[in-house]
C-alpha cells in the first residue's frame, strides 16, 4: 500500500506559509519584548499654540520614529495646565511643557531640580488682559480679576500695571483663581465678570464670542519675558543607563522635525498645522492666527541665540524677582537667591549650592549641527 503524501507543490506552499507565520510570531514577540524592556518616558502637555505640536508629533509618528532610533519609548499625555505642573512636581511624569515662571515657582521652588532642554517660543501677544465695559488699566482697582493664579497670567497683569505706573494698584485687585478649562465659559457666561487674564486660544474664543470685550494689554508689550519650555527632571537626564540623554536627543530631534514642517520648510506643512490645530479643537485658520502672536523658534539656531544671550538672563531676573516678592519660591525662602538658576554659559543667578533650575542648550545645538 503506497503511503499518502502531499503533492510536492502543496507541501512547499505549506512550508512557506509556516515560515511566514513563524516570522510574524517572532516579530511580534520581539516587539513585545522591546516594549517591555525599553525605557519609557512620559511628557505632559496642555493646550497652547506653542505646545500643540507635541500632540502632532505623537499622532503623526514622528516622536515614535525618533524614540525607536534611540531604543526608548515616549508617551505624550494631555493635562489641564495646573494639573500638568502638579504631575511633574509629584514625579508622575518625566517632562512637561511649562513657562519659565512656572518652572521656577513650581518644580524649582518645590526642590525638584529641573532642566529646560527645548526653548520652544515666547508669547508675543498670546497672553492678554481682557476687560468689559471699556475698563482701562487705571480703572481696575477693587475689581475681581479671573485668572489662573501663580501663573504667567498673574505676572502679565502685574507687569501691565508696573509699565503704566500703576504698581500700587496690584494689592487692590481681587484675584479669582479659575482653571484654564473653566475660565472662558465662566467669563462669557456671567457679564458681572469684568476682567479676565488668560492665553490663546481662550483669548481668541472670548474676543470672538463677546464683541464688548477688549484687549487692554498683552504679552507683545513684554517680548521674551513669557517663555515656553520643555522641562525635564534633572535626575531623569542623569540616569546611569544613559536613557535620559537618549530621551533628550529623541524629543529634541522630533521637535525640530515638526518645526520644519510647521514653518513650511519641510514636507507635511499642511498636516502639521491641521493636526496641531485639532489638538485644541481649533480650525487651521484660528490656529494660524494664534501662531502670529507666538514667537516660535522654528530652528535650533534661533532658539540657542536667544537662550545664550545676555538679554535672556535679564528677562529671567524680572521673573525671579516677581516670584520672590509674591512668596512663590517656597516656604522659608529668605532671599531671591535661595532658588538659583544655571545658564548655558555656566553662570548662575543665585547661590551656587541652591541651583534648582537649569537651562541646557546642548541638545538644541546638536540639532543645529545635525548630530542627533
Amino acid at each position: 500500500m503506497t503511503p499518502w503524501r502531499l503533492p510536492q507543490k502543496s507541501a512547499a506552499a505549506c512550508w512557506l506559509r509556516l515560515a511566514v507565520i513563524c516570522s510574524i510570531l517572532f516579530c511580534s514577540l520581539t516587539q513585545n519584548s522591546f516594549a517591555a524592556s525599553a525605557p519609557k518616558f512620559v511628557i505632559g502637555w496642555s493646550v497652547y499654540a506653542g505646545w500643540n505640536p507635541f500632540f502632532y508629533m505623537a499622532k503623526s509618528g514622528i516622536l515614535r520614529r525618533w524614540a525607536d532610533k534611540y531604543g526608548i519609548q515616549i508617551e505624550v499625555q494631555r493635562f489641564d495646565y495646573a494639573a500638568s505642573l502638579d504631575a511633574f512636581v509629584a514625579k508622575n511624569i518625566d517632562a512637561c511643557t511649562m513657562t519659565n515662571m512656572e518652572a521656577l515657582d513650581m518644580p524649582a521652588a518645590s526642590g525638584v531640580d529641573s532642566t529646560a532642554i527645548i526653548l520652544g517660543d515666547y508669547s508675543d501677544g498670546n497672553d492678554a488682559v481682557l476687560t468689559r465695559s471699556g475698563l482701562k488699566l487705571n480703572q481696575l482697582s477693587g475689581k475681581h480679576v479671573m485668572l489662573v493664579q501663580k501663573t504667567v497670567s498673574e505676572y502679565l497683569l502685574e507687569r501691565a500695571l508696573v509699565l503704566n505706573g500703576l504698581q500700587d494698584e496690584a494689592s487692590r485687585l481681587k484675584l479669582v483663581n479659575t482653571s484654564d478649562s473653566d475660565i472662558a465659559g465662566a467669563f462669557l457666561g456671567n457679564h458681572s465678570n469684568q476682567v479676565v487674564v488668560t492665553w490663546k486660544p481662550l483669548v481668541s474664543q472670548i474676543l470672538d464670542q463677546d464683541k464688548g470685550v477688549a484687549n487692554i494689554f498683552d504679552s507683545s508689550k513684554i517680548p521674551g519675558e513669557i517663555m515656553d519650555l520643555l522641562m525635564v527632571r534633572t535626575e531623569v537626564l542623569h540616569r546611569q543607563d544613559g536613557s535620559g540623554v537618549k530621551f533628550a536627543k529623541a524629543v529634541t530631534g522630533a521637535w525640530y522635525e515638526a518645526m520644519a514642517q510647521m514653518s513650511g520648510t519641510g514636507p507635511g506643512h499642511e498636516r502639521a498645522l491641521n493636526e496641531s490645530a485639532a489638538a485644541s479643537g481649533d480650525t487651521p485658520a484660528s490656529y494660524s492666527e494664534q501662531l502670529k502672536t507666538t514667537h516660535l523658534f522654528y530652528t535650533p539656531k534661533a532658539a540657542t541665540d536667544f537662550n545664550d544671550s545676555a538679554a535672556f538672563k535679564q528677562k529671567m531676573d524680572l521673573v525671579r524677582q516677581f516670584c520672590f516678592h509674591h512668596n512663590l519660591l517656597g516656604e522659608g525662602t529668605q532671599s531671591v537667591d535661595d532658588v538659583a538658576i544655571l545658564y548655558p554659559d555656566g553662570s548662575i543667578q543665585g547661590k551656587k549650592d541652591r541651583v534648582r533650575f537649569r537651562f541646557d542648550s546642548s541638545y538644541m545645538h546638536l540639532a543645529g549641527q545635525g548630530k542627533l
